[in-house]
């Protein structure tokens, strides 16, 4: 066997082995991207601005924030946040919201970079 090739499969695998799996995202940039939700979200327990405080967020049930009352398309929603989910809505809160519960979403920022997503979820992870 040739030994360039035998090396290119060698590096290809410990490159596809050692990549991480799920989103790995920067929760200093994240705290950044986020500003372009703080109109609308605060990241402090129980403190709810016109979008329900998104502490802890991660793993609640969606449409259950305590304390916010204003909810249109999550509200009886039977899943969680988790992190695949939030990728999803934070890609496009209108379409996964109609998929989800056949209702309409009040959110309309789409965060289209997939990093700018992971690095938001990596941002609400660190919150504690």
């Amino acid at each position: 066997m040739n030994i360039r090739l035998l090396i290119t499969i060698v590096m290809t695998s410990v490159l596809v082995y050692a990549a991480p799996v799920g989103a790995q995202g920067d929760p200093t940039r994240g705290k950044k991207v986020f500003n372009k939700c703080k109109a609308c979200h605060a990241v402090k327990e129980g403190k709810h601005k016109i979008g329900p405080s998104l502490y802890k967020v991660l793993n609640r049930k969606a449409g259950s924030a305590s304390g916010f009352k204003n909810y249109r398309g999550l509200k009886g929603a039977d899943w969680n946040w988790s992190e695949p989910n939030l990728d999803e809505y934070l890609k496009n809160p209108r379409k996964f919201v109609k998929q989800k519960t056949k209702k309409r979403s009040s959110m309309v920022l789409k965060l289209k970079k997939k990093r700018d997503r992971d690095d938001i979820i990596a941002y609400l992870k660190s919150l504690k």
